[in-house]
């Protein structure tokens, strides 16, 4: 027997306790994120008052993210796309924790930006450098690694938890060769670490940083420069380490000292080594497994950036396994 249609629907929820003109953002964006979640489901917003109607499941279903996302609204100040799409993903997967359990908790304020993880890759990863020492964040461009391990360092240092953070990045060209670069070795070596320092200018008012970093509270240096050192009660984080070898790698984890932290992050997919292996990749077989070593593996639902980067990560990795299956087959 064919299934009977699905009914139509009519609910109502109250948008109260946020911003009204905030929440919905401009030209009611958010309206425009729901219906593109759940086309089947017409959103209209009046006043305080946000009428869903539609076949009813969609508009359970609708009803769910709605309230999950004004819950989030309500206790981190902001919402964004990410939230209502995370949102959507949780309550299709049904029976674990919401939105707003998951992704609400602000990791700090700047500048009135409540800095956050915005999925539950992201949530898991946050927790794992919480819990851990030792933490990799490995995934793509736009998943936040570099962003959010910034974020805990600053709140690490604000809380009194460390007595500095070092931001460290191997010097290796993404693919191109720069050539002899004028000036002193600071000039030659910023291009490598400028991407760290526009992080930490992100997360600090911009007139703390330059007296940190003169202070020796914050240090940007390449990773040549830990050599020899180890690092006590320090927030290090080691960003691009795809491009670190083996020995740098096993040279950077050994610095570690009492009452210090590590976050290594990197994309395997993006090595600049010429020849030698990744030290990333190379690690992921080595320290799974090890007590107080966590593993984050973000992936292209975890991307907080343009729509577009998600699918253009993942056309290259459909590419890429095509590639690898065919290289297969000639070989048999």
């Amino acid at each position: 027997m064919p299934s009977a249609p699905d009914p139509s629907l009519q609910r109502t929820v109250l948008l109260t306790g946020v911003d009204l003109a905030q929440f919905l953002g401009h030209r009611d964006e958010l309206l425009e994120d729901l219906e593109r979640q759940h086309p089947q489901v017409q959103f209209h917003a009046r006043d305080h008052v946000l009428t869903l109607s539609g076949p009813a499941s969609q508009v359970r279903a609708a009803e769910l993210v709605v309230t999950d996302v004004l819950e989030v609204a309500r206790r981190s100040g902001a919402v964004s796309r990410h939230d209502v799409r995370e949102a959507t993903r949780l309550v299709e997967r049904g029976g674990g924790p919401t939105a707003a359990q998951m992704l609400s908790e602000p990791i700090l304020t700047v500048r009135g930006h409540a800095v956050r993880p915005q999925t539950q890759g992201q949530r898991e990863y946050v927790d794992g450098i919480e819990q851990h020492t030792v933490t990799f964040g490995i995934g793509p461009a736009g998943t936040g690694k570099t962003y959010l391990a910034m974020a805990k360092a600053v709140q690490a240092l604000q809380r009194r938890e460390v007595a500095r953070i070092i931001l460290t990045r191997p010097a290796v060209e993404a693919g191109e060769r720069l050539g002899y670069l004028p000036g002193t070795l600071e000039d030659k070596i910023d291009p490598y670490l400028r991407p760290l320092f526009d992080a930490v200018g992100s997360m600090m008012e911009p007139e703390a940083v330059p007296k940190l970093i003169a202070s020796g509270t914050i240090e940007v240096a390449p990773l040549a420069y830990m050599r020899g050192r180890t690092l006590n009660e320090s927030f290090v984080i080691l960003d691009e380490a795809q491009n670190t070898t083996p020995e740098q790698m096993k040279m950077f984890l050994t610095r570690l000292g009492y009452g210090s932290k590590m976050v290594v992050t990197g994309d395997i997919t993006q090595v600049d080594l010429p020849l030698a292996s990744s030290g990333l990749r190379v690690v992921n077989q080595i320290l799974r497994g090890v007590e107080d070593v966590h593993f984050s593996e973000l992936s292209a639902d975890d991307i907080v950036r343009h729509s577009l980067v998600g699918r253009i990560v993942d056309a290259y990795t459909s590419y890429e396994e095509q590639r690898q299956a065919r290289t297969s087959q000639k070989e048999r």
